[in-house]
């Protein structure tokens, strides 16, 4: 005997609640002949990763008549938009922006041309003063009379008020521009920000599927501090090791170079220190020679990277692990490519993690410096890197516009982090990523060679 083929139709998914359960019937229920079945047993996922359906088998209850049906529930929509769709909508966005701002370049552009045939109608308007009669028509608001148009006369009353309402619609398109300007920021900045997400997301999420084992995407190793070889000439003392380089240079010690210190607190690390007859200072940075890339992200500048006999950055926590609460001086040492040095020594404070590593300045230093000073109490400069933006430009990421990471706050003031250029750029464009020092050669100057080092503040409580 032969029988129908399964027919399988999509019904909607009924709530938790409105699903009958069993031996309680429904009002208006069907008979008991063509009543559903019990649910057929799920069947095994797909290859494709898709959903399970659950599937109910219906019959019509006659015996020369059989009717088979599979109803299966519709596949639930999805509930949140994909990364593609949110990198469609930022694009068409962004393209809306800039669409705007040739909209209004366009038209300024014609009202420009409106101006000047306005000027150049105006000597012979005025010469016709006493003769010029307004047309019996009335006109648009901020159209050109007819009798302008066919190279005839027209009274100066009408042609100072086309110029007011002309100067009003430029202020206006000039408002539109603006507004349009920042808005075209705003979504480069978001753009930048999904961007980052996304790369976040792309380290967490499995790369590939290779038979049925899911493997983990292989994370960028940070760089570290090189360790040299050999050891620091403290490193096998039976006592104490000093918290920093000057309680080395109070215990007697006049030779500069590598010892190790353990700031309170602090597990013991390796340091570069520098002996003056002002103390010791600590060496937190050096650039010379390019041998190092600088534009590393956060955690590379929180932890420290580069070989301390050449190129490197201490670390953001040891930096602030050897000052402390007690506060500091810093001291820049700056080389431009024909020789000449400049050095730069003032006061700074700087704050932990919970505060981006913000470098506290005084206000005349901040001044000093060319920075722009919000208070009388002074600027905080925050830490900023290119996957961490703490700069205070909202509409701009300093690190990602330049290099490397620094106490950006505008981007103008200075950046000794920023990439290093063995020949001086020809692109200004170019010459802007590089390390530069504001106050001394200039935004756009490259320098040569910088040397940053840190001494504390001595701790007047203790003496």
């Amino acid at each position: 005997m032969c029988t129908a083929p399964l027919r399988s139709r999509c019904v909607p998914r009924p709530p938790p609640e409105d699903l009958p359960t069993q031996g309680t019937p429904q009002a208006g229920a069907v008979p008991e002949a063509a009543a559903l079945a019990a649910p057929a047993p799920e069947p095994a996922p797909s290859k494709l990763g898709g959903p399970v359906i659950k599937a109910l088998i219906r019959t019509d209850g006659h015996a020369n008549q059989p009717a088979p049906e599979v109803l299966r529930f519709c596949p639930m929509p999805p509930r949140f938009a994909s990364w593609d769709e949110m990198n469609v909508l930022a694009h068409g966005l962004l393209q809306l922006g800039r669409g705007l701002h040739e909209h209004v370049e366009r038209t300024r552009g014609q009202l420009g041309a409106l101006e000047r045939r306005l000027a150049a109608c105006g000597a012979a308007c005025q010469t016709s003063e006493t003769t010029g009669v307004p047309s019996a028509h009335p006109q648009r608001p901020g159209a050109v009379p007819a009798a302008a148009a066919a190279g005839g006369e027209v009274a100066p009353e009408i042609l100072r008020d086309l110029q007011t309402q002309l100067k009003v619609q430029n202020g206006r398109i000039h408002q539109l521009f603006l507004k349009v300007a920042q808005q075209q920021r705003h979504l480069e900045k978001q753009h930048l920000r999904i961007q980052h997400l996304q790369n976040k997301i792309a380290l967490l999420a499995p790369t590939h599927l290779d038979n049925g084992v899911i493997q983990p995407a292989t994370k960028k190793r940070l760089p570290k501090m090189a360790q040299p070889s050999g050891l620091a000439p403290n490193a096998t003392s039976l006592h104490k090791l000093p918290k920093d380089c000057q309680e080395l240079f109070e215990d007697g010690q006049r030779q500069s170079g590598l010892f190790q210190i353990q700031p309170q607190g602090s597990p013991p690390f390796l340091v570069n220190c520098e002996m003056t007859s002002e103390g010791g200072w600590t060496v937190i940075q050096r650039r010379q020679d390019g041998s190092v890339d600088f534009n590393q992200p956060w955690e590379a500048y929180k932890a420290g990277f580069g070989d301390p006999q050449g190129e490197f950055w201490l670390g953001l926590e040891k930096i602030h692990s050897i000052t402390g609460d007690r506060g500091g001086r810093l001291a820049v040492q700056l080389q431009d490519r024909d020789g000449n040095a400049k050095s730069l020594k003032f006061p700074v404070h700087l704050g932990g993690e919970d505060t981006a590593y913000s470098l506290q300045l005084t206000a005349p230093v901040a001044s000093e410096l060319g920075v722009s000073v919000a208070t009388s109490n002074g600027l905080s400069l925050p830490f900023s890197t290119w996957d961490q933006d703490h700069d205070l430009r909202g509409d701009l990421n300093c690190a990602k516009s330049l290099s490397g990471g620094w106490w950006f706050g505008t981007c103008g003031h200075s950046n000794l982090n920023g990439q290093y250029f063995h020949s001086m750029p020809h692109q200004r464009q170019q010459r802007k990523k590089g390390m530069f020092w504001k106050g001394w050669r200039g935004r756009y100057y490259p320098l040569q060679a910088t040397t940053m080092l840190i001494q504390a503040t001595e701790d007047k409580e203790a003496s």
